[in-house]
């Protein structure tokens, strides 16, 4: 039974007093909110020096936003207030810093401390939600802390805390905090410390939840029929590149039914490995470009590392889009790698998937990836473009819907749009200026080419690894500009940014795992090959290689269990633990998660009959639904 307010509560937001450091504590009596001032839900929106804090004024807006005014940095975005307990980092927002966070139970030998957050379980009074709170003061037989959401009355004169609660010492020498209400647990406490004794390594809840499972749409001849919008220039290069109207290429009837289902918890966990991993991708990018030693491992000609270092410097936060893969089991989630530079699978994810289930009748969970179209277009709204945006895409088919559907995306935010297919159209005007066939200068691009391909250019020419890059300058038809022209040109702004050929070259991978070790997210990953690995399994893959190209699977006892060719037999290789996708109805399934901005904007589904998913594995659709339907 939820416990009686002490005193009447203050309206909606009214200041209640200050916690340390200054930090109003409003009230969230929301039968108050006044319905003008607050007319949706996007005006509850707590914001501070343009970071979202949380939902006004819920206790996870106000522990947010307390340790932004006084650390600097805050923890990621969580579905409810007991999932604080789960994250590894937070993340200080000057410069994008993770530091670790470690979480430590209720009755465990380390104290709490001023600064950190107490967490609540599920249940009793903050059924379904949990709590947070902001420890203040830890006396010797009492903790105090400050929090919202709770008691709506106004602090009395001079204190900085909420409440206070019993803390004893158990016979072991643990620290018990007793919590008041019927019915409600505390968890424990989360510091931000890089000193993980007596910390809880937290577990997944039910295992069993991360496990995907299949359904089929009824059958009723939906397969027969034209459901994708042949108008939409999107859509007309999908039915085209897919030779019909279908998600899958799979010519086996009953396969155009088939959907993959993915439970809340599992998809949770997706958003915040995909926000955390992020981060941790850009951790070790910066890590790598203030290193000589590590950035030689990338094989990228020395003669470009000065723009390496400075599209860094000057382009952190400008990245569009990318995508994780991972696997997904009961044995947990682990990322195989970051597409950081030229993702693919957008258009399926992003819009014909959801435009799948209407038409075939599927009506249960949620479109995994119906999130991504909106997000781009706010990312494109915030990108700084100036003038036209030209999309560079090669002759391929897949490009061309892809190209297509970013262009949606960006001429939705109001930027005015030219798609360039290959470079053949391309010259120069007199000013040197490199344009497109109608003569409009090329200042901003955003590209389908990776970067590798405009390095393999560079290397093509240049023998020697020092030399620099020569770029085409004079008016001379018989010299059309290339594509390394287009791309490493100061004047030209590109998208995605230079940097991001580091966090999707796979030699940072063994540079993740000696900054994160054993992380849960990640694969032991190595530059050499280990007896370790001879014992558990490896994958051999190429630092810059795609589409599942150049891969080797080894098992146990060093038997080939599977291989891929391509033209990246020649790159470096690096050695990564093996973690076979799991296999679901004959299917092995790989579930690929966007970022946009930086943050979770949607998933999909990748499916190969084989181990290693390539350019040629079908997307199949994607439902995330209630925990209790899987």
């Amino acid at each position: 039974m939820p416990h009686r307010l002490k005193f009447p509560p203050e309206k909606f937001g009214t200041l209640l007093g200050h916690a340390p450091g200054g930090v109003a504590i409003y009230s969230s009596h929301y039968p108050s909110a006044d319905q003008q001032e607050y007319p949706d839900r996007d005006s509850y929106h707590s914001t501070l020096d343009g970071y979202y804090m949380g939902y006004k004024w819920q206790c996870v807006e106000f522990a947010r936003r307390w340790l932004y005014l006084n650390y600097g940095y805050v923890f990621d975005d969580v579905a409810m207030a007991y999932d604080i307990f789960r994250l590894h980092s937070v993340t200080h927002l000057g410069d994008d810093r993770l530091l670790p966070l470690h979480s430590f139970l209720n009755g465990c030998l380390r104290p709490p401390e001023p600064g950190c957050m107490l967490i609540w379980k599920e249940g009793g009074e903050f059924e379904v939600t949990g709590h947070v709170a902001i420890v203040t003061e830890v006396l010797a037989d009492k903790v105090r802390f400050a929090e919202q959401n709770i008691e709506h009355s106004k602090l009395p004169d001079g204190r900085h805390w909420s409440r206070e609660l019993e803390l004893t010492r158990t016979d072991e020498g643990g620290y018990w905090i007793e919590a008041a209400f019927e019915d409600s647990y505390i968890l424990g406490w989360v510091i931000q410390t890089a000193d993980a004794t007596h910390a809880e390594i937290p577990q997944p809840r039910d295992p069993a939840l991360y496990n995907l499972n299949t359904r089929l749409a009824q059958q009723q001849g939906q397969h027969e029929d034209e459901w994708l919008n042949t108008g939409d220039p999107a859509e007309a290069a999908f039915v085209k590149a897919m030779k019909g109207h279908r998600l899958a290429e799979t010519e086996d009837l009953v396969e155009n039914y088939r959907y993959f289902r993915l439970s809340e918890t599992a998809e949770q966990e997706l958003r915040r490995a995909t926000n955390e991993l992020h981060l941790m991708f850009l951790h070790a990018t910066q890590a790598v470009l203030q290193d000589d030693a590590l950035l030689a491992r990338f094989n990228i000609p020395r003669a470009l590392w000065p723009r390496l270092k400075t599209s860094w410097v000057n382009r952190r936060g400008q990245m569009i889009t990318g995508r994780l893969d991972f696997c997904v089991s009961d044995r947990g989630i682990k990322v195989y790698e970051y597409n950081a530079d030229s993702a693919s699978c957008h258009m399926e994810a992003g819009r014909v998937q959801g435009k799948w289930a209407r038409h075939f009748g599927v009506t249960e969970g949620e479109d995994a990836g119906a999130e991504i179209a909106g997000a781009l277009v706010s990312a494109w709204e915030a990108a700084g473009v100036g003038g036209t945006l030209h999309i560079m895409q090669d002759v391929d088919s897949e490009e061309t819907y892809h190209a297509q559907f970013m262009k949606t995306a960006a001429e939705s935010a109001g930027i005015p749009c030219k798609v360039i297919k290959g470079l053949g159209g391309l010259s120069w005007n007199e000013n040197a200026e490199i344009i497109d066939p109608d003569g409009t200068p090329i200042c901003c691009v955003w590209k389908t080419w990776a970067w590798e391909t405009a390095l393999d250019q560079l290397r093509a020419e240049c023998e020697d690894e020092d030399c620099r890059p020569v770029l085409r300058a004079a008016v001379d038809t018989r010299q059309a500009p290339r594509l390394m022209d287009v791309l490493l040109r100061s004047e030209i702004k590109v998208f995605e940014p230079f940097w991001t050929l580091i966090p999707s070259n796979k030699a940072i991978l063994p540079i993740l795992w000696q900054i994160f070790p054993d992380h849960p997210y990640l694969l032991n990953t190595q530059f050499d090959l280990t007896e370790d690995f001879n014992q558990r399994g490896y994958v051999s893959k190429p630092i810059a290689g795609r589409c599942g190209l150049n891969i080797s699977l080894f098992d146990r006892n060093d038997n080939l269990l599977k291989e891929t060719a391509g033209r990246f037999e020649d790159q470096d290789q690096v050695y990564q633990e093996l973690w076979k996708l799991p296999a679901i109805d004959g299917y092995r399934t790989q579930v690929c998660t966007f970022t946009v901005q930086g943050k979770y904007a949607g998933s999909c589904l990748r499916v190969d009959k084989s181990l290693v998913i390539t350019s040629k594995s079908d997307v199949l659709p994607l439902r995330v639904v209630e925990d209790d339907t899987l």
